[in-house]
């Protein structure tokens, strides 16, 4: 496991810093253990696509405006053949990551994953399938009426290769059971990350905060995925990034951009056992996501050809791979096109 240890912070000290120390010393202090990571002062993305294969679910979460019932006139549920066309864009511009998401849809159970992710390794071999989140998976396990053991592993054996963290929120029941009280409790999610790794699977972790929670609940989120990661967890990164209110049924405003660097800063100084931070351009646009790069993030995840989950919400920044090559070169670093399990594929020179 890749790990910096310069004296573990805990949960005391870190809801310090993330309260009474200034936005710049955080930063500093962020910059300088990425520097200790990522000492090569390489700043990673990876050529990937979204497909929402569906966005009809029966969680309906306050905070998501993407789902839809199941009568809606605009729910949908993606034809094996248009999944088939997306991935085959996402190929042609040179893309090697595919990351499947939808909603908690009852009528999709194991016999549809395993069938379609067969024939995705079938067709785009060179594809690493980052798909499912674990509520989505505890969802099949549900509706097929299996153990989370048996459906991760007929998953895996039909092509998943690894898994992403969305749905964690914030880890921390009582914020769960406001913003999402259908949605798994964070206990669950953190059984089907370990699980997960006991296959071998690589997995990231995430986290949305900014919907009302505490900032007691901020630490105890980045702790428990910390405390999932000396477990056995098998995080390649942690992705923060902040709520967008619009068109959601919780509404309210979202967080600062301070508050963002801030919580991202505290990220790269808590989870010293997690290798990579990345920096949410999708929610924060550009210039945030540049300056980010300075507060101890090291990867810009995605160029997303696809996304719309974030963008049903009413925030819709967009950002092609040659921006993005650019924007890290503006930054001062060496830009570099990755695999989802951090293997360089290429460098850009400026």
């Amino acid at each position: 496991m890749n790990t910096v240890s310069a004296g573990r912070i805990e949960r005391g000290d870190a809801l310090d810093l993330l309260c009474n120390t200034g936005l710049l010393a955080l930063g500093k202090r962020a910059d300088a253990i990425r520097r200790q990571f990522h000492p090569d002062g390489l700043v990673t993305f990876v050529v990937d696509r979204n497909v929402n294969y569906t966005n009809i679910c029966d969680t309906k979460c306050s905070f998501c405006a993407f789902y839809r019932a199941k009568d809606a006139a605009d729910a949908y549920i993606l034809t094996c053949e248009q999944i088939y066309g997306k991935i085959a864009e996402l190929v042609g511009q040179g893309g090697t990551q595919l990351l499947m998401q939808g909603g908690l849809n009852p009528d999709l159970q194991i016999d549809f994953f395993e069938g379609l992710f067969r024939e995705i390794k079938k067709r785009f071999p060179g594809v690493q399938n980052h798909s499912l989140s674990p509520a989505e998976i505890t969802s099949i396990a549900a509706h097929s009426v299996l153990s989370l053991d048996e459906t991760l592993l007929r998953l895996k054996d039909s092509g998943l290769d690894s898994i992403p963290g969305g749905g964690a929120e914030i880890l921390v029941d009582e914020v769960r059971n406001s913003i999402s009280p259908r949605k798994i409790g964070w206990e669950k999610w953190s059984e089907v990350m370990l699980k997960a790794a006991r296959l071998g699977m690589p997995t990231t972790a995430t986290m949305m905060f900014g919907s009302g929670e505490k900032a007691e609940d901020v630490i105890e989120h980045l702790f428990r995925v910390r405390e999932i990661q000396d477990q056995g967890g098998s995080f390649t990164a942690f992705i923060p990034w902040t709520y967008q209110p619009g068109n959601t049924e919780l509404g309210g405003a979202t967080a600062t951009g301070m508050d963002y660097l801030k919580v991202l800063a505290l990220s790269r100084i808590v989870l010293d056992n997690i290798p990579n931070i990345q920096a949410s351009w999708v929610t924060q646009g550009a210039k945030m996501a540049s300056v980010a790069l300075l507060f101890g993030a090291n990867d810009l995840g995605g160029t997303m050809l696809e996304e719309n989950v974030v963008a049903a919400a009413g925030c819709s920044f967009c950002m092609s791979q040659q921006e993005m090559i650019t924007l890290i070169h503006g930054a001062g670093f060496r830009a570099a096109q990755r695999t989802t399990t951090y293997s360089i594929l290429k460098e850009f020179t400026v």
